[in-house]
């Protein structure tokens, strides 16, 4: 004698609808966010970049605008009060050539160095994620300590600045002596104070390093650094070529 048994009902649930749970996602960059919320490594140091680029159009806007005064002011006459006539009364510098120079110098080097420091920490990002593996050795690789070479090359120029300053004063060309004195102290103190800004960063590199952050967070510090540093390299090539052409 056969037996009939009730039909046994199973639920699918249903993807994306109704009281079904999707599966939690696993990876990806969670629209520029890693698993722990934090945002993507490369995604920050773009916009670290990013924001560089940006300070340093303003920082480029205030140079052009000096220069443009610069050269106005150059071919512009003053009205002689003695002689009722108008007078061109730019004096020509004797600048220090010498001391500028050896800061030119100083600040390449620095600049090199800065260079070397960024390449270094980029290849230990790199192999970051390889030494992070199990039994996995790379061997010890002693980083030689190209952030404080550049701080010290750094600290030199603005130590020569300061000479310079004090060379040209002795010459008898102090701030107010004349227009021309006057945009050499704007134009070279100006890049000291940006590149001040640049050795404090350099220093907030450096206790990072002291202090072991990880090292996605040092190569963006060092990097934006160094970038920076470059920058203003060439922005005291351009402000030395410019004195050399007005004096």
């Amino acid at each position: 004698m056969s037996s009939l048994s009730s039909p046994i009902s199973i639920e699918v649930p249903k993807a994306g609808r109704g009281g079904g749970e999707n599966p939690p996602a696993q990876g990806g960059d969670g629209g520029g966010r890693g698993g722990d919320g934090s945002l993507n490594y490369g995604q920050r140091l773009r916009r670290a970049r990013l924001g560089l680029i940006v300070g340093l159009t303003s920082v480029t806007m205030i140079f052009v605008s000096l220069t443009s005064a610069l050269i106005f002011r150059q071919g512009l006459p003053t009205f002689d009060t003695s002689t009722s006539s108008y007078v061109r009364d730019w004096i020509p510098l004797n600048l220090p050539l010498a001391l500028l120079l050896v800061n030119t110098g100083l600040l390449l080097a620095s600049s090199l160095s800065a260079e070397f420091a960024r390449r270094q920490i980029t290849r230990q990002a790199a192999l970051a994620p390889v030494q992070s593996i199990p039994g996995v050795s790379l061997g010890d690789e002693k980083a030689f300590p190209w952030l404080t070479v550049t701080l010290v090359l750094g600290s030199g120029f603005l130590a020569g600045q300061w000479m310079a300053w004090r060379e040209l004063a002795a010459r008898g060309f102090y701030v107010a002596t004349n227009a021309s004195s006057s945009f050499f102290y704007l134009l070279t103190a100006t890049h000291a104070v940006h590149l001040s800004g640049g050795i404090l960063v350099l220093l907030y590199a450096a206790g990072t390093s002291l202090l072991h952050k990880p090292v996605e967070k040092r190569r963006i510090v060092v990097d934006v650094t160094a970038w920076y540093w470059h920058f203003m390299f060439l922005l005291w090539i351009y402000i030395f070529v410019l004195l050399w052409f007005v004096r």
